[in-house]
C-alpha cells in the first residue's frame, strides 16, 4: 500500500503524467465519487496559474474543463457556495442565504444565525455553537445515493464545518472539519481512529513549528509589500511558529491535513471497495484563508496554489496505488478579489474600500434621523452590503417607510449599484439561461429564501469591496454580485476519458446532475436546479441519448 501523503513539507513539482489511453472502463460507474472544493479558487486564479501546474491540478485540467462555471447567485459567500455543490439546487432552494444571517424572532438574545449552527441549541462553552446541517432545505447527492443504495458511504471532510456539512449533508457516515488545533466532527459522535491519528501528526507538528515554505521560481515577481492599514502583506511565506494554530490553519499546510485524513478514512472505510458507489466530499479551505489574510495576487497565494497542486497530486497517486476506480470533479463556493491597495498599484485606481457610511448603524443613525425613530436596532445586518433588516417590531408601514427611506439615502451614496426589496426580488422569475448575462435582480433572486432573507439586498459597484477596515488577518473578501467573485472553474476527471475544454458558461448547480448521470443514479423531476454536463465529447453520452 502506498504511504499517506505527509504534511511536513510540500512535494517538489512533477511533470504531470501523460493522459492513460481511452479504456472501457469509461462506460461503467465510478465506484467512489470525490467531489473536491477549493473555497476561494476563482476562475481568474486558474487561469492565472494554470501553466504552472504540474500536479494533481494539472491532472484535473487534461480532463473535461469547464473555465467559466457559475455560482450564478449574488452572495457569493462560503456556505451558499458550498450548499449548490452537491445539491445541484441554487441558494433560493437550498435555503442558505448567507454565511449569517439575522433571525429576529430567534429564543436569544443573540439574533445573528450562523449557516451551519442549531440555534435551538446552547454549547458548553457560551462563546461556541453547535454545529448542525439543520439550515440546509434540501439532499445532498451523497444523501440521493444512500437512499438508492442502502450500502453506499457518505463521507465529508474540510478545513470548515459549514464546507464538510453542507458539501455532506444530513445523513452521513462520516464528516469531519478543522477546528482550534484539530479535526473535530459533529456532537455526540464518537471519535474514530483515522482522526486520531491525523490529529496527533498536525499535534507534532505544531509543537516543533516549521520553516517557511519554498518560494516557486515563477513565484518571484509577485513579493512586493504592500500596506493595508495595520497588516503588511506580500511578504509572506508560511513560517510556521510552534503553537500557532492560526498560522496553521491559513496556511497550505492545512489542506495537505484535510486530504491526509481524507486518505486514511478511504483507508479505514475502504472506500470505493463496497458494493455500493461511494462519495467522498473534501473541501480544502486554505485557499480562502490566504485570500482573505493576503489578498489573491501575492507570493502567499502563488505558495498556496503550488503546494496544494502537488498535494491533490499526491493524493490521486495514492488513490492510483490502492487501485481505485475513481471520478473526480473539482469547483469553488465563490471567486475572490485582491485587495485594493495593491490593485490601485497595479493599473486600477478605481477600486476602493466600502465607507462606513453604509454599515447598518451608520445607515440607522441616517434614517432614524430623517423619521424621528429610535436609531439603536433599526436596521440589522452583517457589514456594507448583502442582505439588510429593519426591525420586526414596527408596524408594516412603518418598515416600507424606512426601507424606502434607506434606499433613497444608499442610492444617493456613490459606492451604490443597487437596493432591492424584498417584495420586488421575489416578485422577479428564478433566472434561467446563460449566467452571464442575468441583471443584478435576477442574480439577487437566485439567492433568495424569504422566511430568512432580508428586507432589502444593497449591492456595492463593481471593484467597491465590501470591507472598510483592513487589519492583521483579513484584508480582503469576496460577496459581491460581480463575476469576480461569481466564477469558478468546474473540473471533471476520470481515468481514461478523453478531455476536452468547453469555454461556455456553465452552473455549479449542474455539477450534482452531472455526476448522478455519471453514477447512472435516478433523480426525481424537478430534484435539481443544473442540467446534466455532458462528459462525452465523441457521439457517445454521459447524460442518456445525444
Amino acid at each position: 500500500m502506498a504511504p499517506a501523503t505527509s504534511i511536513a513539507a510540500p512535494a517538489a513539482p512533477q511533470p504531470v503524467a501523460a493522459a492513460p489511453a481511452p479504456s472501457s472502463a469509461v462506460t461503467t460507474p465510478p465506484r467512489l465519487v470525490i467531489a473536491l472544493a477549493m473555497d476561494q479558487f476563482s476562475a481568474d486564479l486558474f487561469a492565472e496559474y494554470r501553466s504552472h501546474f504540474t500536479g494533481g491540478l494539472a491532472r484535473l485540467a487534461s480532463g473535461a474543463v469547464f473555465p467559466a462555471g457559475y455560482q450564478s447567485h449574488a452572495a457569493t459567500e462560503t456556505c451558499p457556495g458550498h450548499s449548490t455543490l452537491l445539491t445541484g439546487n441554487r441558494p433560493a432552494h437550498t435555503g442558505i442565504i448567507a454565511n449569517t444571517w439575522i433571525d429576529q424572532s430567534a429564543a436569544r438574545a443573540k439574533k445573528e444565525v450562523y449557516c451551519a449552527e442549531d440555534e435551538t441549541r446552547a454549547a458548553a462553552d457560551s462563546k461556541d455553537y453547535v454545529a448542525s446541517v439543520g439550515h440546509l432545505l434540501v439532499p445532498t447527492l451523497g444523501e440521493r445515493m444512500k437512499q438508492q443504495w442502502p450500502a453506499a458511504r457518505n463521507v465529508a471532510v474540510s478545513g470548515k464545518d459549514r464546507a464538510a456539512l453542507m458539501m455532506g449533508g444530513h445523513v452521513i457516515d462520516q464528516v469531519w472539519w478543522w477546528k482550534n488545533n484539530g479535526f473535530v466532527t459533529l456532537d455526540g459522535r464518537a471519535g474514530i481512529p483515522a482522526a486520531a491519528q491525523e490529529n496527533a501528526t498536525v499535534a507534532k507538528l505544531l509543537a516543533k513549528g516549521a520553516p517557511a515554505l519554498p518560494l516557486p521560481a515563477f513565484c518571484a515577481a509577485r513579493e512586493g509589500a504592500v500596506q493595508a492599514g495595520s497588516a503588511t502583506v506580500g511578504t509572506g511565506h508560511f513560517a510556521l511558529a510552534a503553537g500557532d494554530t492560526m498560522a496553521f490553519r491559513a496556511s497550505p499546510r492545512l489542506d495537505q491535513a484535510t486530504l491526509d485524513l481524507a486518505l486514511k478514512l478511504v483507508d479505514a472505510m475502504k472506500l470505493g471497495k463496497g458494493p455500493a458507489p461511494d462519495m467522498l466530499a473534501v473541501s480544502l479551505s486554505a485557499t480562502d484563508y490566504v485570500g482573505h489574510g493576503t489578498g489573491t495576487q501575492g507570493p502567499e497565494m502563488c505558495i498556496q496554489l503550488a503546494t496544494v497542486d502537488q498535494a491533490l497530486g499526491a493524493f490521486f497517486a495514492a488513490l492510483d496505488a490502492r487501485g481505485i476506480d475513481y471520478g473526480v470533479v473539482l469547483s469553488a463556493d465563490h471567486g475572490g478579489f485582491d485587495l485594493p491597495e495593491r490593485q490601485n498599484r497595479e493599473a486600477m485606481p478605481q477600486v476602493a474600500r466600502a465607507e462606513m457610511a453604509l454599515s447598518p448603524k451608520a445607515l440607522s443613525e441616517k434614517v432614524a434621523a430623517k423619521l424621528g425613530l429610535p436609531a439603536k436596532g433599526l436596521i440589522l445586518g452583517d457589514g456594507t452590503a448583502g442582505d439588510f433588516w429593519v426591525d420586526a417590531a414596527l408596524p408594516d408601514a412603518e418598515k416600507t417607510t424606512v426601507v424606502e427611506t434607506a434606499r433613497a439615502i444608499l442610492l444617493a451614496h456613490p459606492q451604490v449599484a443597487a437596493v432591492f426589496t424584498a417584495p420586488e426580488i421575489a416578485a422577479t422569475p428564478m433566472p434561467s439561461g446563460s449566467p452571464e448575462t442575468w441583471s443584478l435582480i435576477q442574480r439577487a433572486r437566485a439567492s433568495f429564501y424569504g422566511p430568512r432573507s432580508g428586507d432589502f439586498v444593497v449591492m456595492l459597484k463593481r471593484g467597491v469591496m465590501a470591507l472598510p477596515q483592513p487589519g492583521p488577518g483579513y484584508v480582503a473578501t469576496h460577496g459581491s454580485p460581480w463575476d469576480y467573485d461569481r466564477r469558478v472553474p468546474i473540473l471533471f476527471w476520470r481515468k481514461g476519458m478523453t478531455g476536452f475544454e468547453q469555454p461556455s458558461p456553465v452552473e455549479t448547480v449542474d455539477i450534482a446532475p452531472t455526476l448522478s448521470a455519471w453514477i447512472n443514479l435516478p433523480a426525481p423531476q424537478g430534484a435539481y436546479d443544473g442540467r446534466c454536463l455532458d462528459l462525452d465529447p465523441g457521439p457517445g453520452s454521459t447524460c442518456g441519448v445525444k
